[in-house]
């Protein structure tokens, strides 16, 4: 503002350093506006606590859950997270068609489903699935199979699905009856269709650290990977950043060693750079290796097993653990509610809250992540199939 304009239309190099300036300012308090952050800025990609659109926030089911996971600072919220990854596949998907001529075919991932027996929840997990997949424009098919189906028959229907070109995905709802080889059937499924990421292949391209010049990048393109990641891992994985909580450098203390969760979810923490410990039946002081954890995952399958001696100060907390435990008649009435039984995870949320500086909720917190991540796995095969991705 001291310099005259008849200096600066003589000076064009004074000009233009005026003209940069300006622009650096405007764009500083456009980004401060946008994001409410003050005079903080991060360079993520994610808002310190995330905050979802207020469309999303509008669709919940519950608006109590809403109400109270607003209320929560340190809630994780994977219920409005899950929300928008299917907003932003449905997004991606009609931007894909519109892009497509008329000559091409449409592009419909289309996800194969097969359930053997009667199993309660096995069938609602599978209706969850395909409701999942109509919401976000995936084709659902599926194959439901009497308990005595004969592993000839299931395998033929594998194989058949493999050479299916509108099939991108297939997944095999477990458990299967002890007739059958679980691990068969599931290595049979092709690769490039195993949407659970549970294939040998695949479990091996994730354990491998590639050379520098092919690495694959496993922190700016985690949805783009050339191959499927196991659902469950990816989806805590993508919560811890779309929270933007950072790995690299961190303990990570990963309670559980299944194929599911607990080795797949060890090798991504271990590609963001944290140091791992995995933390089993047969580990020695078990609470002292816990509280060490500055990130905490639970993946057991028992019920409030983690209490709050267990942890340090400020840890967060994933917990993957989804029980049932009974409620009495008194509890019933005390919750207004006719469910004899409520779900908790493997962490005993009400004693450590307020002890961790995040935490993921059960339910509401890593479960509907899977879902969105089979969904994202489901679009990403078709897409690898069509090189496009």
């Amino acid at each position: 503002q001291h310099c005259s304009s008849k200096g600066t239309q003589h000076n064009p190099m004074l000009r233009i350093m005026i003209m940069t300036l300006r622009l650096s300012l405007l764009l500083v308090s456009v980004s401060r506006a946008a994001h409410g952050f003050g005079v903080t800025t991060t360079t993520s990609r994610y808002a310190t606590r995330y905050v979802a659109p207020a469309t999303t926030r509008r669709l919940q089911s519950s608006a109590t859950a809403a109400t109270e996971t607003e209320q929560s600072t340190n809630i994780i919220d994977g219920k409005t997270v899950a929300m928008d990854i299917r907003s932003e596949l449905r997004q991606r998907l009609s931007q894909l068609a519109s892009v497509s001529n008329s000559t091409a075919a449409p592009i419909i991932p289309g996800l194969a489903v097969i359930l053997v027996g009667s199993r309660r929840d096995s069938q609602t997990y599978v209706n969850m699935k395909k409701k999942a997949c109509a919401d976000v424009g995936i084709a659902s098919y599926g194959y439901d199979y009497e308990e005595s189906v004969t592993q000839a028959e299931i395998l033929s229907k594998v194989q058949e699905l493999n050479e299916d070109d509108n099939v991108h995905g297939i997944l095999i709802q477990l458990p299967l009856p002890p007739h059958l080889d679980e691990r068969l059937l599931l290595n049979t499924v092709h690769p490039d269709k195993d949407v659970d990421g549970l294939h040998p292949e695949n479990i091996a391209k994730l354990a491998m650290q590639q050379e520098r010049q092919q690495m694959w990048d496993y922190d700016n393109a985690l949805d783009r990977l050339p191959f499927s990641v196991p659902c469950t891992p990816l989806g805590c994985v993508e919560l811890l950043d779309r929270y933007n909580i950072t790995m690299a450098g961190k303990h990570v203390v990963m309670v559980g060693r299944s194929n599911m969760v607990g080795l797949p979810l060890s090798m991504l923490m271990l590609h963001r750079r944290a140091s791992v410990t995995i933390v089993h039946s047969q580990s020695q002081n078990i609470e002292a290796l816990v509280s060490q954890g500055d990130i905490v995952v639970v993946a057991v399958g028992k019920a409030h097993l983690v209490t709050a001696s267990w942890l340090k100060e400020g840890a967060v907390v994933v917990d993957v653990g989804i029980n049932s435990i009974d409620l009495s008649p008194a509890e019933q009435q005390a919750r207004n509610t006719k469910r004899n039984y409520r779900l908790v995870g493997d962490v005993d949320f009400d004693a450590v809250e307020s002890k961790c500086s995040m935490i993921t909720p059960v339910p509401g917190g890593v479960g509907p992540m899977t879902i969105a991540m089979l969904l994202r796995n489901t679009v990403n095969a078709c897409l690898r199939a069509r090189g496009q991705l």
